[in-house]
Formats: structure tokens, sequence, C-alpha cells
């Protein structure tokens, strides 16, 4: 494909409560023409017609000859087989998050990507959380992190464990920060609600040393996403939903910082230092948005992928190492 003969067009695979997001934002990008959407329910085909006005394709195959990039929002179970066939077809790839399955559906469409010298791109969406975007500029080497991703029940994303469908995003989130290949994963997980892994708890060490406790649950009164990071003469505490990011850090007396909301002296002995309290802007954005804008803006060479395909298989790789060591536990 020639991105100087034509715009970027893109399609959409799967229009339900989250597909039909990524479509009515793809039909708003002015760096791409939208030639459209595929989805196997024939209720919802119509439906999501009539109210966006989109061009229906009666098959996958249909909608890959329109497209030179396609969004895949569809079941996890279908992740494999769907961005295999797009990828096959030459096409550029945006996959939800989990990438796929397994580590080795993984492996096999990175492959495929590299062969047809297509893009991979995958739905990590809390990377463009404007709390954790905030904390742009500041030299982080963490030693600990913690976190907690806590939900209502609902019947949405219950095909897959909690630590694929909610713990993942902070997963990747982690190795984001961390820069460290993984070292050693300890885990354990109950049933509540469902047949599959409802609360799950993980501590994972790195080879740097960083030790990360993550916490994840569907069976929650509130929704609640907080992370906190902790490294030498600094405290990080990030709350997703809220969009706050609030910084401590230890600075010698005679030190300033000019972003400081406030400071008091501490003091140790024969030593005062002080005690830095600032709170990083935070610039609301739409991240969905931002991604969908990102993938096109790749394909035509003109940025890098938020969420590479190779960074997508390594947080699923890590949180199916968690899974399975939570499924030991329970037999």
């Amino acid at each position: 494909m020639s991105t100087d003969e034509h715009i970027i067009r893109i399609g959409i695979v799967g229009v339900g409560h989250l597909g039909l997001r990524h479509l009515e934002h793809a039909l708003e990008l002015k760096s791409a023409d939208c030639t459209g959407f595929f989805d196997t329910d024939a209720e919802q085909t119509d439906l999501v017609s009539r109210k966006t006005g989109a061009t229906t394709h009666k098959s996958l195959a249909s909608l890959l000859e329109a497209t030179d990039i396609v969004s895949i929002v569809v079941p996890t179970v279908d992740h494999f087989s769907i961005a295999k066939e797009s990828i096959e077809a030459g096409k550029h790839v945006f996959i939800e998050k989990p990438m796929c399955k397994t580590v080795e559906e993984a492996d096999t469409l990175l492959d495929l990507a590299e062969k047809n010298g297509v893009q991979i791109h995958v739905g990590h969406i809390e990377r463009l959380n404007p709390a954790l975007v905030a904390l742009n500029g500041i030299d982080l080497t963490p030693r600990y992190i913690e976190t907690h991703r806590l939900a209502p029940y609902t019947a949405r994303g219950t095909d897959v464990p909690v630590v694929l469908d909610l713990m993942i995003h902070d997963l990747d989130v982690i190795i984001s920060l961390v820069k460290s290949p993984v070292k050693t994963v300890s885990a354990s997980g109950v049933s509540i609600m469902t047949d599959s892994v409802d609360i799950a708890n993980a501590r994972i060490t790195f080879e740097s040393g960083c030790i990360a406790n993550v916490t994840s649950s569907r069976i929650a009164k509130e929704y609640v996403r907080k992370l906190r990071i902790f490294q030498q003469d600094m405290y990080v505490t990030i709350d997703f939903l809220r969009g706050l990011t609030e910084v401590y850090r230890l600075l010698d007396a005679e030190e300033e910082d000019p972003d400081a909301v406030f400071s008091a002296p501490l003091v140790t002995g024969k030593t005062t230092r002080q005690i830095v309290y600032e709170t990083p802007p935070v610039r609301k954005v739409d991240a969905l948005k931002l991604e969908l804008e990102n993938f096109v803006a790749s394909v035509n060479g003109e940025s890098t992928p938020i969420v590479s395909g190779k960074e997508g298989r390594e947080a699923l790789a890590v949180a199916l190492q968690i899974q399975a060591k939570i499924e030991q536990t329970l037999h």
C-alpha cells in the first residue's frame, strides 16, 4: 500500500459497546476515511448502521477489501483469527486488549506482521490516561509499585478472568514504568460470581529489584483505579478515575522546587531536608481518539505505536503467568 496515493482507509470489526465508540471516532477522523464496519450480529449491525450511517459489510473479507487498516473490537477468543486474516491480507491492525488468548497466538501474529510488513497496535488505553501522562518528564526509577483496580460486577468482560479483563491494564502500565524483565511471579485469586477468577492479587519481582503488588476485583461496591510508586526520595500517587497525580519529593534543604504546592522541613539527626508536595498539571484528553489518531499516524510513518504488538504480547505473557499461578492454587 502506498500512503501517497490516497488517504488511509479504516474499518471496524465488531460494533458492540466499545466497538461502537471506535466506529464513531473513526467516522470523525480527519486523517483517515472510515469505510464502514463488519459485525456478525445482524440486529446490532442494523442498529449501528441506522445510528451512525456507516457502511456495513456482510463479511470480513468485504471489509478488508475496502480498507488499509482495521480496528478489531470483538471478544478476546476471536482476536487471533480476525487479526490473522487481516494481517495476511496486508492490513495494519489495532487489537483491543488483551492482544490474544495465548502467547503462542500473539507470537504468530507478530511473525505474520513482520512477514507482511504491517503494524500491530494494542489497545492498552490506560497508557494515555492524563493522570499517568502527567508523569512525563519526571525521572522515575520505581522500587515498589502498588495498584488497585476494582469494579462493580457487570456481565461485560467476563469471557476472560479478571486478570485479563482488568489487571492487564495495570500490568502494561507497570511494565512500561519499570522497564525491566520479570524475575518471579506469585499470585492468588478466587471465583465469586462467575466460573472464572473474579478477584486476583499478584506480586511481581523484576530483575531491577522493583516489586509490584497488583490487586484487581470485579466484585466491588464502587470503581477504584489507583497506582502508587515508591522510589528513592520520591512517592507518587495516581488516581486514574479522578485524574489526579500527586508527587512527594525529598530534597536537600538548599534545593527549591518552583512547582511545589507546599514544602515542609524534615529533620533527621543533624540533617534537615525538605518534603515537597506538587500536583503536575493533568490535561484531559479523549484517549480512544488519540489511540486511533496514533494508529493512522504510525501507519503513515509520522509516529510510532503507543503500545506496539510486542508490548501487548509482553503484558499478555505476564498476565497469563499470573493466571497460571492462580489456577495452581485453586486445584
